[in-house]
């Protein structure tokens, strides 16, 4: 039986597209019906739809084709696991672009160069959490906007609608005038023990 190569991309949001990664997998080999593509899905998920036929396709002697390391997950742990067992089934994997080459783990030199670009490529990650943290940091600090969602309605302003609805402003008017939806108004008035219904 002849070996195969299996191809699998992946982009991470729905706005992203997969064309260059299934052109660069067509022109590595890959035929189109074994071409497999999670779009909108993260790498951080350990169970990817299309990643999950890919594997289910795999016999040994084949070989699993993918881009870029980071289209089979985020964590240095998760790459390895897999690439452990695509190994134990003797299935091979091949990285188009690892390194600035192509990396294929049926050699040596191609499984050495794997684990050293997975644990740099989790390196990479650390770094950037780091970084993060240490800006989020330094804007608490300085009393800066750390982003995320904001509180859109004070205790005060919710008071403040309770009162007005008591005088006989609807309930839709008070919410409206503090930029916020009745049911978010409902749910605050509820959690301070009014019940606007």
């Amino acid at each position: 039986m002849t070996s195969k190569l299996i191809g699998y991309a992946r982009v991470s949001t729905g706005s992203q597209d997969t064309e260059r990664q299934q052109a660069d997998l067509l022109a590595a080999g890959v035929l189109p019906s074994d071409l497999f593509v999670d779009n909108g899905v993260s790498g951080a998920k350990a169970s990817r739809p299309a990643l999950d036929q890919a594997r289910a396709m795999l016999r040994s002697g084949d070989t699993l084709v993918i881009t870029t390391l980071d289209r089979l997950g985020r964590s240095t742990e998760a790459m390895l696991a897999l690439a452990t067992e695509l190994q134990d089934s003797a299935v091979n994997l091949r990285v188009l672009n690892l390194g600035g080459g192509d990396v294929d783990t049926s050699s040596p030199m191609g499984k050495m160069m794997f684990t050293v670009m997975a644990a740099l490529a989790q390196m990479e990650l650390e770094v950037k959490r780091e970084r993060t943290r240490d800006s989020v940091a330094k804007r608490r600090a300085k009393g800066g906007d750390l982003g995320g969602r904001r509180v859109k309605l004070t205790d005060d302003q919710v008071h403040g609608a309770i009162a007005e609805i008591a005088t006989g402003v609807s309930a839709a008017a008070a919410a409206e005038a503090r930029g916020v939806s009745y049911q978010t108004l409902w749910r605050r008035a509820k959690a301070l023990g009014v019940d606007l219904r």
